[in-house]
This record gives C-alpha cells, sequence and structure tokens, in this order.
C-alpha cells in the first residue's frame, strides 16, 4: 500500500473523532487533506472550523465550511492534525508544511488531540526529521548561534510563515527529554515557538500501517 493510500485511509479514519454540533479544529498537510476531503463526503454537522493555516482555511471554504478566528470560540473539543514525527510517548516533531505556532496555539485549547499519521512517522527517538523553529526575522542570526552553541545544525527554510516570520530547521539533534528541550529552546530570545509538541502531545495517534489504520491513545 503506498503512502498516499495510508494517508486516505488514516484521514477517513479521523472523521469518526468529529462530534456533530462542535467546533472543529482542523490542522495542516497533505494528511489533514485526506481528513478534510474526507470530512465533506461525510456529511457531519460542523457548525465552523478553526483552522491553523492558510492552507487549510482556503481547502476548507472551498468545500463551504465556515472558518472563524480562534478568538470567537470558548472551546475546540476536537484537534485534527498530522505529525512529522511522533514518539511512544506522543510528544511530536510539526512544522514541516510551516504551521507550526498556529498548530501550538490550536492544539492548546483543544480538548483531544488527534494526530493522524502513516506508519513512517512513528518513531522511537525524535530528531531525524530536523526540527523547525519559527524566528523574529531580526533574530535568525542570533538564534543560530545559540542553536549551534546546544550542538544543533540550523538551516534557514527558503519559507516565510502565515504569520511574517522565518523558520529554522534544525538537523543533529536526538531529542529523548522533548519536555525539557521544548522549555529550553522557547526560552531563546527572538523565538516564537519550537515545532516540538510535548507538553501539549497527541491523545489519540490513528496510523496508517500496510496492515490498515491503527489506533493508539495515550
Amino acid at each position: 500500500m503506498d503512502q498516499k493510500e495510508l494517508k486516505r485511509l488514516v484521514g477517513q479514519s479521523a472523521v469518526a473523532y468529529v462530534k456533530p454540533g462542535e467546533i472543529l479544529g482542523v490542522g495542516t498537510g497533505s494528511t489533514v487533506d485526506c481528513f478534510i476531503d474526507a470530512l465533506k463526503d461525510s456529511g457531519i454537522d460542523v457548525p465552523a472550523c478553526v483552522s491553523s493555516s492558510v492552507r487549510s482555511t482556503k481547502k476548507l471554504q472551498d468545500y463551504g465550511y465556515r472558518v472563524v478566528d480562534l478568538n470567537e470560540v470558548d472551546r475546540i473539543g476536537v484537534y485534527i492534525d498530522g505529525a512529522d514525527e511522533i514518539d511512544a510517548s506522543f510528544s511530536m516533531i510539526k512544522g514541516g508544511g510551516g504551521a507550526l505556532t498556529r498548530e501550538k496555539i490550536v492544539a492548546s485549547v483543544s480538548d483531544r488531540f488527534v494526530c493522524i499519521a502513516d506508519a513512517s512517522k512513528k518513531v522511537d527517538v525524535l530528531g531525524q526529521f530536523p526540527l523547525p523553529i519559527e524566528v523574529i526575522p531580526m533574530a535568525v542570526r542570533a538564534v543560530s548561534a545559540e542553536i549551534q552553541r546546544l550542538g544543533g545544525e540550523p538551516v534557514l527554510r527558503d519559507f516565510t510563515t502565515d504569520n511574517g516570520n522565518k523558520i529554522l530547521d534544525v538537523h543533529g539533534w536526538k531529542i529523548e527529554d522533548a519536555c525539557a528541550w521544548e522549555e529550553k529552546l522557547n526560552q531563546i530570545v527572538g523565538v516564537v515557538t519550537v515545532g516540538l509538541f510535548a507538553h501539549r502531545g497527541a491523545d489519540v495517534l490513528l496510523l496508517g500501517t500496510d496492515e490498515g489504520v491503527k489506533t493508539f491513545s495515550r
């Protein structure tokens, strides 16, 4: 089974976690695109969505969904999003698509985080996928120097986030204590946020495998 088909199956499985009549949080990425397609086909009543990216907002609106600003809602029942890596403790690296800050904000106010991913994203130790860090543009050089002092190899991505910031993709780290690293990196002046989702990790993992979609709960 190819990766595209795995993503489609996982996206379909995530629809079961959508609660009719509740505000839905929607992440971004190719697997989330599959979820949005499946959501449309399901016919479930979703009064409004909060989206973590311009990309997802456009896709949702093209399908006729109402997308609202997070400031307009009191709570989000469930947030559906992907991951670039996820470990056994349900800590994740996210931000390959560049929406890590908005994703982290939406996740922080959601009652339940359902992560959808294909089997290649489940790892023993985080860090093989370069860790994205969103940075204020004027601080790129200063933050890069601090990352190098911590043993990382930062590479400036040719990309501007929806927030107008830059992203450093950091190679060379094996992240075994994701919570501690998340705290440490967030303290660097000029960092907006880091693509480690450890303090607010996933609650449920829907993993697409050659044997079908497997469900893991924290």
